[in-house]
């Protein structure tokens, strides 16, 4: 008896991506996604007009921040009268490769993995896609996720499988630049089976809310080192 595929869904959080946002839901695979979910995250541009005229469900949100756009998209697919199986996340700004989406849910398919993240450390990387505080703070956050938490990552990328169960298990609460490394670390608390396939990641259209500048640079750190031991 053949099994049933899963039912996969995507969650776009999404300020000020106009240029990308379509390029981005363009190259999702409609075979493997039920729905494409762009959050607009109060954005000051076209983007929910660019993202809806490409295909996706959008959602407005106004308190900005990368967590809060993520769980709203995460209420919305829990009041469907069918949730999805697996929850993809990618961002807006068209620097990952969405064709390789089957390859990050894959082993939540076949190998019964509770998280997958797309590492761009263990992926190609174009020159100047990741900025050194970035690729930086990457190697300090997971050398502290393995020292007090026991679980060996390469990356906190923002493009990640994750089974809906799980994800509901984790009580996500961040609001902004702790949301990944909170998923991260809450998962190993939890023996989640975790696992990392290599993705390629480019040079993002537009600039970074956060690398992108000092003051983005500088919170987006902070935020991860508090959260990494606001859990102990």
């Amino acid at each position: 008896m053949k099994t049933a595929a899963p039912i996969v869904d995507v969650i776009i959080p999404a300020y000020n991506e106009q240029d990308s946002i379509g390029k981005v839901i363009a190259d999702i695979d409609r075979q493997l996604v039920r729905e494409v979910v762009v959050v607009d995250n109060n954005s000051s541009d076209q983007t929910g007009m660019q993202a809806k005229q490409a295909g996706a469900t959008v959602l407005s949100e106004t308190r900005q921040g990368y967590g809060s756009a993520c769980l709203k998209g995460m209420a919305y697919l829990g009041k469907k009268t069918k949730p999805p199986d697996i929850v993809v996340f990618i961002d807006g700004d068209y620097s990952d490769y969405p064709q390789e989406m089957r390859n990050l849910v894959y082993p939540i398919v076949n190998e019964n993995v509770d998280l997958v993240i797309g590492s761009r450390a263990l992926g190609n990387l174009e020159k100047g896609a990741m900025q050194p505080q970035q690729i930086f703070g990457n190697w300090l956050a997971t050398r502290l996720l393995l020292l007090f938490y026991g679980v060996r990552f390469t990356d906190l990328g923002p493009f990640r499988a994750i089974k809906w169960e799980a994800l509901q298990s984790l009580g996500m609460r961040d609001k902004d630049y702790g949301w990944t490394v909170e998923m991260q670390l809450k998962a190993a608390k939890k023996k989640l089976a975790c696992s990392e396939v290599p993705v390629n990641y480019r040079k993002r259209i537009g600039v970074s809310k956060v690398s992108g500048t000092v003051k983005g640079t500088a919170m987006a750190g902070y935020k991860i080192l508090f959260t990494i031991f606001k859990y102990l």
